[in-house]
């Protein structure tokens, strides 16, 4: 029994989902989303909510009862409320800035770095070293947001570069002097 698979999914009003097939189509206030999933996974509709039944209780349905209860999940989700990634600079004279809908990053590089965004994210500044990446979809926010930590990640011995909001990073003591002769 999958504890995940078995959860109802909560369809908010103002929120239409379509099954054709192995496509699921939900679309609400935000925006439509439109995810492929295995055609042999069932859906049924009871009173404001959706659940995932399995065709049968074989391995390969088992692993895939709870990934597709949450994929529809995460859809309806982020077409109501949207998902955000925070990410923040550490480092003198590290700043990210915004040229249009384009993210300009001055890590550090003899060149600044420019990330434009893909259709349906959105860039928030809030402060020179405070980046917020906005969208409806979770697994682009977090793909889009990886990109950016990944121009320049932390290193372990100042601390510097680009990390998630309230993330820790292992530091390292640095080299150590020479002991008199």
């Amino acid at each position: 029994m999958s504890r995940i698979g078995n959860l109802p999914i909560p369809i908010p009003a103002g929120v239409e989902v379509q099954i054709d097939s192995g496509v699921v189509r939900v679309k609400g206030p935000k925006g439509e989303l439109e995810q492929r999933v295995h055609p042999a996974m069932r859906f049924e509709r009871e009173s404001g909510t959706l659940l995932v039944r399995r065709p049968s209780d074989e391995r390969q349905f088992r692993a895939l009862h709870g990934l597709t209860r949450t994929l529809v999940a995460n859809m309806v989700h982020g077409v109501t409320e949207g998902y955000r990634k925070d990410l923040e600079i550490h480092g003198v004279g590290y700043r990210a800035q915004l040229e249009g809908k384009t993210l300009v990053l001055s890590l550090g590089f003899s060149h600044p770095v420019r990330i434009d965004p893909p259709e349906g994210i959105t860039f928030v500044l809030e402060s020179p070293t405070r980046i917020g990446v906005q969208g409806i979809d979770k697994q682009l926010v977090g793909e889009i947001a990886a990109r950016i930590r990944r121009v320049r990640p932390p290193e372990p011995y100042k601390g510097k570069g680009v990390r998630y909001l309230g993330e820790r990073v292992r530091r390292k003591a640095g080299k150590a002097g020479k002991v008199g002769k």
